[in-house]
């Protein structure tokens, strides 16, 4: 910097170096000062000298530059979960980053001043505070800017005082009212003022003509001029400017602010990847507390979709971290979404509303009642008219969103709540917080207007109640008073208890419940209650238990289990096609494995699971269906499962996914079909992925004591484009037979499986093959009283239909043969004819079934003819001598 200096001496330039130098030096030791200051955040429940570092806190933002139209807020408001997070995913909510706030738009001109909207709880002056220590780091508008001031207006409101810009700008005693003075008259270009909370400023009515405004950094005014004269330009117009502010105060501020270009932006809160990321900010020396607790939130669609809101993420995560610490088991369940809620309105009611006019009782009543209004006419904006009857100070409530709508040549203000589920909430708190009277009058004919024995057909507005229900269980959880009443002195209504509790008996009476409307709203009434002696009384006549098709959620299974926890007796719990995997099954292993007669789908279960699954089980049990979809069972994996067969009272359908299929395979199916309690139905099925299983399925049945085994391979259609020909495919592509359920202890299923195997591999017509199909004959002809053949071959050639006539003539018991012959347009050929001209027992019955050419030839001259129109369908009969087409 020196040698810069002596540099422009000559010319003349000497003081505006020492200027700079002087600047650098001052911005350095500022910047110092910053980085003290700004490392470190304070938590809404920290005790005095607890603090966290912020860069272990902030999360990145989804933050938009646009003005969103209305359907696209109202679909924001009403969607949930994925389908909410899914959205913010979308193209549409492209999102822009503090580092491009200040870059050139598309017309290559740098906004002077940006607005950063947001609302109460979305990160705002976080946000700012992150923009700060970036900065005083060198990480953020390095070239930018040499100082940032930022205005804190929630600490401005204190000072009463008239004074400069510089006396107002001055930090600790690092930087003297001269030093701020100096920096602002010569380098404004390089200055940034980060007004934080403009709508918490305490601003007066008067027109801006009205107030005497300052022009220079040294003219003492009140703190109202100076800001009111930094947002119009006419102070330090050459400045830059971010404003951070709630939706409600957009209109205040686009009256003051003049400075052009403006760029406009929103911040939105989390997006789906911001929300995992704040988790595993938040618990990140517990990396399996972290996977839990976001897994167990992910699950609970009502709390997911709130975690857009940093400070729900916050409060949940606190809730599971101080659980943990209290040794408290994580996944014995989530606190009630209620008291989620209740947590979030205590927050903001303690740190977002200062200034109100209205006392907390009020506020919430009026906020209530602008919800329950909303609720009755389907609605999720309100014009501004509706709220002002409704809300007296609506710019300054933390809890209402506040946009601007173009209606033609005008703008419209409208109002909203944060997500529907707030207004959800809020009606449920309005109605709880009436005096006793009111509130049993009110929620017994909202009750009344739900008839429980026609809910399931019910269209009208009424069913968007239910969660308004749902929060009015968990307003009536005693904890939940007992939080309330501490912190505002709030107390909910007894009254509404009791008409709650006697609407949910009413749904039992005549085996009502479990019901299937609204999948497992009366499991989520009886857990926000948390009331045990009243679920007791609730469950204590559910006996058959049916989920079947409704998807549960972690969150699902956990409520689920709490409410079964108190069932005396299950007679019939249906979980098929719940989407149960290993995991929501260890929640819900009390209630299955207690139950009488059980029907179970399981997704996803590995190996090391197979040990749980068989514990859940238990013994003693009617397992009338059992299905492990997308598993990848070994043999042992499937030893287990049909040794735990051995020990329940009957079985039904039983269908598996392993990774192969063997020999042991086959040979423990016919082993588990010998005992007593053989299941009626089994069915094994390879991964997609499988290439070592000899086969695609296996099934294996007992029906009015006859034993059925069917073995077949269809995986090579999947491959047939690219790796076979008609003439190479695998000419047995299933088999299956049939005898009497007593005899098949007497079979050598290993030597059965061999042969087959050996019969797929070669091809037909080779000196493999033939000795493979004598032995399959050979052995087909010593099982005892074999009753009936099928075969799936790719066509009928007369090898295989001489083979069909030696098995009849070498196996005197068969009664029947089913020959289907033709994949994929591959038709019956020669064969037909030999069998046409043949003679069959007459105690025996051949079914013939495969696609016939209708050409004159009666055959197609080339392959690719094999495709065409003349290939039809038929089905053929013969017995003894006798020749029929079926169809």
């Amino acid at each position: 910097m020196k040698h810069l200096q002596y540099c422009y001496i000559i010319t003349g330039a000497s003081e505006q170096a020492d200027t700079h130098s002087q600047n650098s030096d001052l911005s350095l030791k500022y910047k110092e000062l910053i980085c003290s200051e700004y490392a470190y955040v304070t938590e809404y429940n920290s005790l005095p000298g607890e603090h966290v570092l912020l860069t272990d806190r902030y999360t990145e933002l989804l933050i938009i530059q646009r003005h969103r139209e209305q359907s696209e807020r109202e679909t924001e408001i009403r969607s949930r979960g994925q389908k909410f997070f899914g959205d913010r995913d979308s193209e549409k909510y492209s999102n822009i980053t503090v580092e491009q706030f200040f870059s050139p738009d598309d017309r290559r001109l740098t906004p002077k001043a940006v607005v950063l909207q947001g609302n109460s709880g979305n990160g705002k002056s976080f946000t700012a505070q992150k923009i700060m220590l970036e900065w005083a780091s060198s990480k953020l508008y390095a070239d930018n800017f040499d100082f940032i001031f930022h205005l804190k207006c929630k600490e401005m409101n204190q000072i009463s005082e008239e004074k400069s810009l510089a006396e107002f700008l001055r930090y600790s005693q690092t930087l003297t009212p001269a030093q701020i003075s100096q920096i602002l008259q010569h380098s404004p270009k390089r200055v940034l003022f980060l007004i934080d909370g403009f709508d918490e400023l305490k601003l007066s009515q008067d027109n801006m003509s009205n107030l005497s405004l300052p022009t220079d950094v040294q003219t003492p005014a009140s703190l109202e001029s100076i800001l009111k004269a930094l947002l119009s330009g006419r102070l330090l117009s050459e400045s830059f400017l971010l404003v951070t502010t709630r939706s409600t105060a957009t209109d205040t501020l686009s009256k003051l602010l003049r400075k052009q270009p403006q760029r406009f932006t929103e911040i939105m809160g989390f997006s789906e990847r911001g929300v995992e990321e704040f988790f595993q900010r938040f618990f990140k020396d517990d990396q399996l507390l972290q996977t839990q607790a976001y897994e167990l939130v992910k699950a609970n669609e009502t709390l997911f979709t709130a975690c857009f809101i940093p400070v729900i993420c916050w409060i949940i995560c606190t809730v599971f971290r101080e659980r943990h610490k209290d040794s408290t088991e994580l996944t014995s369940g989530l606190d009630t979404n209620t008291s989620i809620y209740v947590d979030f309105v205590s927050t903001l009611l303690d740190h977002h509303c200062q200034g109100l006019s209205q006392s907390v009782p009020s506020l919430l009543r009026s906020l209530g009642q602008l919800a329950e209004r909303g609720m009755l006419e389907q609605q999720v904006l309100f014009d501004k008219k509706i709220v002002s009857e409704t809300v007296p100070d609506p710019i300054s409530n933390p809890f209402l969103c506040k946009f601007l709508m173009k209606r033609r040549i005008r703008q419209e203000t409208m109002f909203s709540f944060m997500h529907l589920s707030f207004q959800e909430f809020f009606t449920a708190l309005y109605y709880a917080l009436l005096n006793e009277e009111e509130s049993q009058s009110i929620v017994r004919e909202l009750l009344q207007s739900l008839d429980p024995t026609q809910l399931e057909q019910q269209r009208n507005n009424k069913l968007s109640f239910l969660p308004v229900i749902q929060f009015l269980c968990g307003l009536s959880n005693e904890e939940v008073n007992i939080s309330l009443m501490e912190t505002h002195n709030l107390s909910v209504s007894p009254n509404i208890k009791a008409e709650l509790k006697e609407w949910i008996l009413i749904l039992q009476e005549g085996n009502m419940y479990p019901h299937r409307y609204s999948e497992t709203f009366i499991l989520y009434c009886l857990y926000e209650l948390h009331d045990e002696d009243f679920v007791k009384k609730a469950v204590e006549t559910w006996e058959n238990i049916d989920l079947a098709g409704i998807p549960l959620s972690r969150t699902d299974c956990w409520v689920l289990q709490y409410c079964l926890q108190f069932c005396p007796h299950i007679k019939k719990l249906s979980l098929m096609s719940c989407r149960i995997t290993p995991e929501k099954l260890k929640i819900l292993q009390p209630a299955v494995s207690k139950s009488e007669e059980l029907a179970l789908t399981v997704e996803n279960l590995s190996e090391d699971d197979v040990g749980f699954l068989v514990s859940a089980l238990g013994e003693g049990k009617n397992l009338s269906s059992l299905r492990l979809l997308n598993s990848a069972l070994s043999d042992h994996g499937v030893q287990q499962v049909l040794s735990s067969f051995n020990k329940q009272k009957s079985l039904g359908l039983v269908s598996l996914t392993v990774k192969t299929i063997t020999t042991s395979t086959v040979v423990m199916l016919s082993e588990v079909f010998q005992n007593e309690t053989a299941p009626g139905y089994i069915s094994v099925q390879v991964s997609e992925d499988s290439v070592e299983s000899f086969c695609s399925s296996l099934t294996v049945s007992v029906i009015n004591g006859e034993f059925w085994l069917s073995i077949e391979d269809n995986r090579w259609m999947f491959r047939f484009a690219q790796f076979f020909s008609p003439r190479t495919e695998p000419s047995l592509l299933a088999i299956s037979l049939t005898c009497p359920h007593s005899q098949i202890s007497s079979i050598n299923w290993t030597t059965f499986t061999q042969i087959i195997y050996g019969a797929k591999i070669y091809r037909e017509n080779s000196p493999e093959f033939d000795g493979q199909f004598d032995a399959l004959l050979s052995f087909l002809s010593s099982v005892p009283v074999l009753k009936k053949v099928d075969l799936n071959v790719n066509s009928l050639t007369e090898s295989w239909a001489s083979r069909i006539l030696s098995l009849i003539q070498t196996c005197p018991s068969l009664q029947g043969i089913s020959f289907k012959a033709g994949n994929e347009g591959l038709p019956l050929l020669d064969g037909l004819k030999l069998l046409q001209h043949s003679q069959i027992r007459p105690d025996c019955t051949l079914t013939v079934e495969g696609r016939r050419c209708t050409k004159p030839t009666d055959q197609c001259t080339e392959d690719k003819d094999r495709q065409l129109t003349c290939n039809q369908t038929v089905k053929l009969q013969l017995h003894g001598e006798s020749f029929t087409i079926l169809d």
